[in-house]
């Protein structure tokens, strides 16, 4: 509530300040009060969406996994721009990132990463981001300049809190451990010190090799699969209405969520909710609140495009 009031005496200072400025015909003093009546109204349209964050872990720090589909080189570099559209959205909101395990591509890209976004209500606004997306564009590693579609993958879990019990016998699951990839020179990894947990009765995998110590690497690893097993808890209950669905079996047509097409035209467009924006280069260096805001409208029934009018 204190930040209601707080909107509330900033727009009676402004609609106060715009009744002098009009009295004392001060143009430029009513346009100062109109500017700030504008962004207050953005601020409570922020207010009002983040209201809609009210699951147990949405106000919780979240992972963002990201993994390329089939393709190669296409998929891999593909998978290295969401990375990155994810790292600019974060950053644009404040949130503190930590990387915790990088696969480069054989010759660009990544085949996968997880990142670790700390802020309050980053997994309240990332789960919406769940699901595979597809690029079209004209390929710049082919030398015929063709037009290619690629795939990646998003899941997103929450950290969640050591209080909430998860019980994992080890006997269910597998650890592996191996030498983290590096830089090369004196930054290779000489010691085993990277963990991977393979839980097999769901065939859930996490990795974590960014620590020198294998095990702090082991604690991080336990940590995302008892969040990992959390998440998909979760979202047995989620689609029974419908609402956001992580981790998907194949990462390719059919399943997508969004598409992004750089050549022939520039559309992004978000098929759950058919929100879309001409400006795929604004997408992708972050600008995600707007297809966010739908997707948290859509799932508890509201109109998408309603929610995000005051976002544009």
């Amino acid at each position: 509530m204190s930040s209601v009031r707080a909107l509330e005496n900033e727009l009676s200072d402004a609609t106060g300040l715009i009744e002098l400025a009009e009295a004392d015909g001060d143009a430029a003093l009513v346009s100062e009060g109109e500017a700030a009546i504008t962004a207050l109204r953005a601020r409570a349209e922020t207010l009002r969406l983040e209201s809609m964050l009210s699951g147990e872990a949405d106000g919780n720090d979240s992972y963002v996994e990201i993994h390329a589909g089939a393709g190669g080189t296409e998929s891999q570099d593909w998978a290295e721009m969401l990375f990155r559209m994810y790292t600019r959205w974060a950053e644009r909101k404040g949130y503190k990132l930590q990387l915790v395990e990088e696969s480069a591509g054989e010759t660009a890209g990544i085949k996968s990463a997880t990142v670790l976004v700390k802020g309050h209500n980053a997994y309240g606004w990332l789960k919406t981001e769940a699901g595979v997306h597809r690029l079209v564009r004209i390929s710049p590693y082919d030398s015929n300049a063709r037009r290619h579609t690629s795939f990646a993958s998003v899941t997103i879990f929450p950290v969640i809190d050591q209080t909430i019990e998860i019980d994992i016998p080890e006997k269910e699951v597998r650890i592996d451990v191996y030498r983290a990839s590096g830089a090369g020179g004196q930054h290779v990894n000489k010691t085993e010190s990277a963990v991977r947990i393979t839980h097999l009765p769901t065939g859930i995998v996490v990795a974590s090799q960014t620590e020198r110590s294998q095990h702090q690497n082991r604690a991080i690893c336990w940590d995302m699969l008892r969040s990992k097993l959390y998440e998909r808890a979760l979202e047995a209950k989620k689609a029974e209405t419908g609402a956001f669905i992580g981790e998907k079996a194949d990462i390719g047509w059919g399943h997508q969520i969004r598409s992004y097409v750089l050549q022939p035209y520039q559309l992004v467009k978000d098929l759950r909710t058919g929100v879309e924006s001409r400006t795929p280069q604004s997408v992708l260096d972050g600008e995600l609140d707007p297809f966010m805001a739908a997707a948290l409208a859509q799932a508890i029934g509201g109109k998408p495009k309603e929610a995000i009018a005051d976002l544009e």
